[in-house]
């Protein structure tokens, strides 16, 4: 398998000037739209985090418990935030190039390397709890119920750590397709399932205590005459809405499927690399070329699409009361309303442009720039 980051203008369908023709016309981000705004959306604070990840193919995105904001940057930096002012809490420095990251749950954060090295820390002084060594590069945030860490490599392994020591309790090898979008899926642990999704397009449902399937279902199937065009990544992290599960593929489909035993619900032609999110009965991604999308979590079908920022490197999208909150590579965010898809509000973030995914906490959004700057903002 090869995750060549090389191709990344090609493979995110975004951000890249493409020609075509014999005048060569070069085909450009979207220029921003004027509108009224309708919300107002401030920053609370702002932190630095470490130097970010601008220069590398990653996107190492923060986690949250209830109060703490829990980032890292690419030089090995872990940092705890006060969600409400900013204040830090703790840092710590594990000498090592951060790749994957961050996740947190039962007490723990956890972080992946370059080298593969999985790192636990404990939340509340950033102490470490243990490391262990997986197969090659994580460059997704490890998961964890409190029993079992769930871990997935850049080679398309999925490995159970025990939690409490760190030890390797069993190993998934998934198919491995020879050309990959780098990047590679967020497990979703429960009590009695994890959940994954790999390059070929499959999602996988493993029972915790032993790695056994319990399910697999392929939400998108590969097509076309190359192995470019065969594609069919699931990047983003499944999404778990009670008994439904949302997943998103690269050049393939949005789908549901149902928890217990993995049978599709629906499906609809989309491409995506990112999560979706969910609020109020619809199912919202980021789509190929940028386009914001919404489709009935019921049903499937689609109730509105934006496509004005078309090829902006548009993040994927995080729900704020009301609104749909996408960031881009010129570090703006854009408010979206949640019912029919028009801006209602704009902010620059930061001049460094944002990356990684957004996360919601309660009635706030935080942002990790590319710079490694961290903020917290609010609708007012």
């Amino acid at each position: 398998m090869k995750k060549l980051g090389l191709l990344m203008c090609v493979l995110a369908l975004s951000g890249c000037s493409w020609f075509s023709g014999e005048d060569d016309i070069a085909i450009t981000p979207a220029e921003l739209v004027d509108f009224t705004a309708e919300v107002s959306i401030e920053r609370i604070w702002s932190v630095s985090v470490g130097s970010g990840a601008k220069d590398y193919l990653i996107s190492l995105r923060p986690a949250a418990s209830r109060d703490t904001i829990f980032a890292a940057d690419y030089s090995g930096q872990v940092t705890a935030l006060e969600l409400t002012s900013g204040k830090k809490l703790w840092e710590v420095n594990l000498d090592a190039m951060i790749t994957g990251g961050v996740g947190y749950g039962s007490g723990m954060v956890m972080v992946g390397t370059v080298e593969g090295v999985v790192h636990a820390l404990d939340a509340t002084d950033g102490s470490t709890l243990w490391t262990s060594q997986v197969s090659s590069e994580v460059l997704s945030s490890p998961k964890t119920n409190g029993t079992v860490v769930a871990v997935h490599s850049i080679d398309n392994q999925m490995v159970a750590l025990a939690a409490k020591t760190g030890e390797e309790l069993w190993r998934h090898d998934g198919d491995a397709p020879i050309l990959s979008v780098r990047g590679t899926s967020e497990s979703v642990v429960t009590s009695n399932m994890v959940l994954s999704g790999f390059d070929s397009g499959k999602l996988i449902a493993f029972n915790p205590s032993n790695g056994s399937v319990i399910w697999e279902t392929r939400v998108a199937l590969p097509k076309g005459r190359t192995e470019l065009e065969r594609m069919v990544d699931i990047d983003g992290e499944p999404l778990l809405v009670g008994d439904v599960i949302y997943a998103a593929t690269y050049q393939g489909r949005l789908g549901a499927i149902s928890r217990g035993t993995g049978r599709n619900l629906w499906s609809q032609d989309t491409s995506s690399h990112h999560a979706p999110a969910h609020r109020a009965g619809k199912i919202y991604v980021t789509g190929g070329e940028d386009s914001i999308q919404s489709f009935g979590s019921g049903n499937g079908q689609k109730v509105w699409a934006n496509d004005d920022l078309f090829l902006r490197q548009a993040t994927g999208p995080a729900v704020l009361g009301g609104t749909i909150v996408v960031a881009d590579a010129e570090g703006y965010l854009h408010l979206l309303d949640a019912e029919d898809g028009h801006f209602v509000g704009r902010v620059k973030a930061d001049g460094s442009g944002v990356s990684a995914p957004l996360l919601s906490v309660g009635n706030s959004l935080v942002v990790q720039a590319n710079n490694g700057s961290i903020s917290a903002y609010k609708i007012q």
